[in-house]
């Protein structure tokens, strides 16, 4: 199983900045894919950007100019940050670490989907 511990949410103004991470962990045999995803109040879960093991990145249209998601592939650390500027209030959402990860398991290798707790992010105008 992988674990995915999120920080860094808050409360910011409209213009300002904001840093979130999240930090991978468990019987991880690599990690294919890691990045955010959101869900404002009565809308559906939508991707915000994501990052491949060879640093390819991926961002919604919304937040391209924006926000930048990097990727520390140091040994016994699997952690992305995204870096989130000029915020707007339509970021609000609450933020969903994500992560296609590889485990080590009993029978061998398995590839599964993994999802942080989320943390809020709110921009006030």
């Amino acid at each position: 199983q992988v674990q995915l511990v999120e920080s860094g949410g808050g409360l910011v103004q409209a213009g300002g900045s904001l840093r979130l991470s999240c930090a991978a962990s468990g019987s991880i045999f690599s990690i294919n894919t890691m990045g955010w995803y959101r869900q404002a109040p009565g809308k559906q879960r939508e991707l915000v950007a994501t990052i491949t093991s060879g640093r390819t990145t991926t961002y919604a249209d919304s937040v391209k100019g924006r926000f930048t998601l990097s990727r520390d592939n140091a040994k016994n650390t699997n952690t992305v940050n995204l870096q989130m500027n000029s915020l707007k209030p339509e970021d609000t959402a609450v933020y969903y670490c994500n992560a296609d990860a590889t485990t080590r398991q009993t029978m061998g290798l398995m590839r599964g989907n993994y999802w942080g707790q989320g943390t809020q992010v709110t921009v006030s105008s």
